[in-house]
């Protein structure tokens, strides 16, 4: 991996986090609510009572990257896996989600903020898994 020095820019990325960050803050101290995409997509799918503000949270997730290309020029993305790969992989998210009680927004950025055990074992996990996936298919294979 190379990182491309001429056109590297971290500010739109720490403004990005500041935001995430200003947003999840706001949502638990104004709604006690925690930012975890999963819970508020879930929440959503199971009509509960408080779908009005899941639905902003999400509308604005759906937004804001539409509203930042129409200022920006977008990234050179190339996905190199393949269609099969991908829908496998977006499964194995969703299960990881289900058996580990949250996404990793809910357990990184707000789990750990509360310095939650749980929430800990579960970042820890995920970034193994994540290691070791990539040691296994970029190394080994």
């Amino acid at each position: 991996m190379q990182i491309d020095w001429i056109h590297f820019t971290p500010w739109s990325a720490l403004l990005g986090g500041a935001l995430i960050g200003l947003a999840s803050g706001l949502l638990a101290l104004l709604a006690g609510k925690i930012a975890g995409i999963s819970g508020i997509l879930g929440g959503l799918l199971n009509a509960q009572s408080d779908m009005q503000w899941r639905a902003a949270f999400l509308l604005g997730l759906v937004l804001t990257p539409l509203f930042w290309m129409a200022f920006n020029t977008p990234a050179d993305i190339q996905i190199t896996a393949s269609t099969p790969t991908l829908i496998i992989a977006g499964l194995l998210v969703g299960l990881g989600t289900r058996y580990g009680n949250g996404c990793t927004s809910g357990h990184g950025i707000c789990g750990l903020s509360r310095f939650s055990i749980r929430s800990l074992a579960a970042v820890a996990s995920f970034m193994a898994a994540g290691f070791i996936t990539v040691l296994l298919t970029h190394h080994l294979f």
